[in-house]
């Protein structure tokens, strides 16, 4: 009772938004739109690029003039005894004094500072490639989402689909029965793969809730009705290198992999940073000061100074914290090193797989096409012989489970395909927003897929 319960609740919630008119259709250029827009991940990797931004500024400070402004203002109570002839009569001191000073200080040599804004320099560009490497997971993960809600909706279709013809046979067998032209067994075995489409069926829904959900949550919004794969795709249109060119290309380019060698780099200027504390800082350092009873000896006074000279600070012991800051940066910079090397690998697997599945891909689509085009026939065949008296109802129910199998395959082979060639580009730094155009064009709306 439960099980018809909801089937009609999914019907009538199809039948009603068939009644309140169209909707809109959401392409893959327009939700890709709304992602940019809407998907948290993606924010937070903008929100995170732009502080990385600020370390090759940040860092360069240290290079440059630091001048800054002073001000201090006073008052001063207390006696005197020198130049009283009365020791115990001494003289009260109290005045108000003020001191502003100006002061410039331009670092000359500092290899700690140098070192730390080559550092910033490595920072921020692995910000601005961690950041092409987000860029470019938004449209694989969009595309994921859309995939996998048109291919829920195709899981949706054909249960509902398999479920109507068993219904129909289910029917038909209880009708032939009646008239005793059918057998008992018939209706059992329709009986029972008309109870399981039902459980299908409900499974298909759920799927299909859960996949629209995955979509809204990078788009922002209500998953409205989505474009559909139109004939004008053909997987043998898409061309692609040879292996080589794509590793290549992978090596150079791969974002995963430029934004560690940024990170290696950086490591590299913390074992100098670190090394630096060995090394003299010499500053120049200038200043203009103005003093109005600075102290009990000139509270009477105004004074102006200005100083100009070189600051040398050469270091001779700190506990042995530089040599322990070295060797940390040093193993650090190793960790990274063999990071890489494991990154590379896996770029590399990860490349070559996406490479077989695009072209093996090919081979299973024309594959599936076929078996769909054999299926069909199958299920034509099989309702003749039974007529005939050849074959029996479980014949057809097995053909007609064959037909649904091979239409399903052959839509989530499609969407692999593309999503491999999307993988491919992903995992070769060379994914743009015209791979997500070029596999945007293969989709049209549903009214249009139909004239």
């Amino acid at each position: 009772m439960k099980i018809a319960q909801k089937i009609t609740t999914v019907l009538f919630t199809t039948a009603f938004s068939a009644l309140i008119g169209p909707v809109q259709a959401l392409g893959l250029l327009d939700a890709y739109e709304a992602a940019l827009e809407n998907d948290p991940t993606y924010r937070s990797a903008i929100h995170e690029n732009e502080a990385g931004e600020q370390a090759e500024i940040i860092n360069r400070a240290g290079l440059l003039p630091n001048l800054s402004i002073t001000h201090t203002d006073s008052k001063s109570i207390g006696t005197n005894t020198q130049g009283t002839t009365n020791p115990n009569n001494p003289r009260d001191l109290n005045f108000h004094s003020q001191v502003s000073t100006l002061t410039l200080r331009q670092p000359i040599i500092n290899m700690e500072a140098v070192a730390n804004y080559r550092q910033g320099q490595a920072q921020t560009n692995s910000s601005r490639s961690r950041f092409t490497s987000q860029s470019q997971q938004l449209i694989v993960r969009l595309v994921e989402a859309y995939f996998g809600s048109l291919l829920a909706q195709h899981q949706l279709k054909l249960a509902q689909s398999q479920l109507d013809s068993l219904t129909e046979l289910k029917r038909v067998n209880e009708n032939m029965l009646m008239k005793g032209e059918g057998t008992t067994t018939d209706v059992l075995e329709t009986q029972s793969r008309h109870a399981l489409a039902q459980a299908s069926l409900i499974e298909a829904q759920d799927e299909l809730y859960v996949a629209q959900l995955r979509l809204e949550s990078i788009i922002g919004m209500k998953a409205p009705q989505l474009y559909h794969l139109s004939d004008i795709f053909r997987a043998e249109t898409i061309f692609l290198p040879d292996f080589d060119d794509w590793r290549a290309l992978a090596l150079d380019r791969n974002a995963e992999l430029v934004t560690q060698r940024h990170i290696l780099r950086s490591g590299k200027e913390e074992i100098r940073k670190s090394f630096a504390g060995h090394t003299p800082r010499v500053d120049f350092v200038a200043s203009l000061s103005r003093n109005k009873s600075a102290s009990f000896i000139t509270f009477n006074r105004d004074v102006e100074l200005a100083t100009v000279g070189v600051e040398i600070n050469v270091p001779l012991y700190a506990g042995g914290r530089v040599n322990a800051l070295t060797t940390q940066a040093k193993a650090n910079y190793a960790r990274v090193e063999a990071e890489l090397d494991a990154m590379t690998d896996n770029v590399l697997v990860e490349l070559r797989r996406q490479y077989q599945l695009v072209f093996s891909s090919v081979r299973r689509i024309e594959s599936l096409e076929l078996a769909v085009k054999s299926a069909k026939l199958l299920v034509h065949a099989t309702e003749k012989s039974i007529q005939g008296g050849i074959r029996i109802n479980l014949d057809l129910l097995d053909a007609q489970q064959q037909l649904y199998t091979s239409q399903l395959n052959l839509a989530e082979a499609k969407y692999n395909f593309l999503l491999a060639y999307l993988r491919l580009n992903l995992a070769a730094g060379t994914l743009v927003l015209d791979d997500l155009r070029k596999i945007s064009s293969y989709f049209k709306p549903i009214d249009a897929l139909s004239e």
